[in-house]
């Protein structure tokens, strides 16, 4: 999938969250996915269970934009599961939105899901030829129709349909009757459970909680698969083959929210621990630590704490951007970036300067930005980037440019220091990044090394041009 080209950054497309016996569920579930904004801000939707039917609601836009107090009061019921997006490649439209809602001879069913089925096309053209008709472009149908296809019940249904899928997948499953959870045997994309008071609550990620005051209780684990009653009461069961561990990398680096905890590890204190052994693997000799805001602000902190020099606030970032804006006719260089981000001459003028980024896909903001810099008056200028060289598509549910539009694919980090203007570079090492993040191990480092821990079918590249995906 393909990255916006303003974008110096891989996209996450989705985030899932979802409550159950709670009696403001739908108000619930739009706070969990305003704490999940991050994760998608193309579309967002909220689907309800009550009196034995599904209530949904999805729109394109933020979260805060689409569900209005009038909106919610359409969305009865102790139950409900929440869907935000994010999507460059393919089709941008309603019908794409989240939650899936589909109704069959097992009744009425929503569908929330992260991640990227890599033999979906597969299974799809096998379901084509058979005489079904889709609706969307996503990956999720597929799921759905396997659904229809098999098993007596919802519950016996689904186990069949996720065990015929390959990839990546954190999914929600609403019927009129319960929710049902799962995460892909490898773990890549992230899932996590928690109490309310008597409500149980699940989301990519655990900020989502925070918002509402719930209790983190664990991460869902690799391969599980929770089905949850309108009481609250909860059966866990593993039935997927089993695979190694293969945790996404990027969601500690770049997706996921600093104060977010991903399978027992704090994603902030990962990206401090990423700058500091950034600082003793490519240590430089310079003025001030600057960090490129906000994503690679505690990584920048944890360069400046090791190497010892001082952490200066040399960018400063916005928070008032707009989706739009409108150019002067009389261009202005670098107005997109400076849009965005500004160079105080005050802190930079005449200093040498250590610039932490934490990553470099294309480099065309960066160059941007290491010429605002300079023009700021740095005499110096040092990128240190705090996750290896991105030499290789994602291939997982993130929206990522083609490798022949990946920098590091295409030049040596000599010749991409020559490109951006900066006097030196360095990236941090994938064993750096595995020891920063720490935890049990087992990480997906597919966009550094092309080591895919799930392959795809033959057909599987035309999956990227075909669907949007999810």
């Amino acid at each position: 999938m393909r990255a916006s080209n303003d974008s110096d950054h891989f996209r996450d497309e989705c985030g899932v969250f979802g409550i159950v016996n709670h009696p403001e569920a739908a108000n619930i579930a739009y706070l969990g996915l305003h704490g999940l904004q991050h994760r998608g801000q193309e579309s967002a939707g909220i689907v309800t269970a009550a009196d034995d039917q599904l209530y949904a609601y999805r729109r394109l836009g933020l979260v805060s934009e689409i569900f209005t107090p009038a909106a919610l009061q359409k969305l009865p019921g102790h139950m409900a599961i929440g869907h935000v997006r994010y999507s460059t490649s393919g089709e941008s439209s309603l019908s794409n939105a989240q939650p899936v809602v589909v109704h069959c001879s097992k009744g009425s069913l929503a569908v929330a899901h992260n991640g990227n089925l890599t033999n979906a096309l597969k299974l799809r053209e096998e379901m084509e030829i058979q005489g079904a008709i889709f609706q969307t472009t996503t990956d999720t149908e597929v799921l759905v129709h396997q659904i229809a296809r098999s098993g007596t019940d919802i519950e016996e249904s689904t186990r069949d349909s996720l065990y015929r899928a390959r990839g990546s997948y954190a999914i929600l499953f609403l019927s009129r009757d319960r929710l049902i959870c799962a995460r892909d045997p490898n773990g890549i994309r992230p899932l996590c459970i928690g109490k309310l008071d008597n409500a149980v609550v699940v989301a990519s990620e655990s900020v989502a909680f925070d918002l509402i005051g719930a209790e983190f209780i664990r991460d869902v684990e690799p391969g599980e698969m929770l089905v949850i009653h309108p009481d609250g009461t909860i059966e866990s069961s593993r039935p997927f083959p089993n695979a190694h561990r293969n945790c996404c990398l990027f969601e500690f680096v770049y997706f996921a929210r600093p104060d977010s905890i991903i399978d027992g590890v704090s994603v902030y204190h990962a990206r401090k621990r990423m700058g500091a052994i950034l600082a003793e693997e490519a240590p430089v000799d310079a003025d001030m630590v600057v960090s490129v805001p906000d994503s690679g602000t505690a990584a920048a902190l944890g360069f400046s704490e090791r190497s010892g020099i001082p952490f200066e606030l040399g960018l400063i970032r916005s928070h008032y951007v707009g989706r739009t804006f409108i150019e002067p006719k009389q261009a202005i260089r670098n107005f997109g970036v400076k849009l965005k981000l500004n160079a105080s001459r005050v802190v930079l003028d005449n200093r040498r300067v250590v610039v932490v980024d934490d990553s470099l896909v294309r480099g065309t903001t960066s160059q941007k930005i290491i010429d605002t810099i300079r023009r700021a008056g740095a005499r110096e200028v040092h990128l240190r980037i705090s996750s290896p060289p991105i030499r290789h598509s994602c291939r997982y549910g993130i929206d990522t440019p083609t490798e022949a539009e990946l920098i590091a694919n295409q030049m040596s980090v000599e010749e991409i220091a020559r490109h951006l203007g900066v006097d030196s570079l360095a990236y941090l090492s994938i064993d750096g990044l595995a020891r920063a993040v720490g935890g049990d191990g087992g990480f997906c480092t597919a966009c550094f090394n092309g080591n895919y821990p799930v392959q795809f079918d033959d057909a599987g590249m035309k999956l990227q041009l075909r669907f949007a995906g999810l």
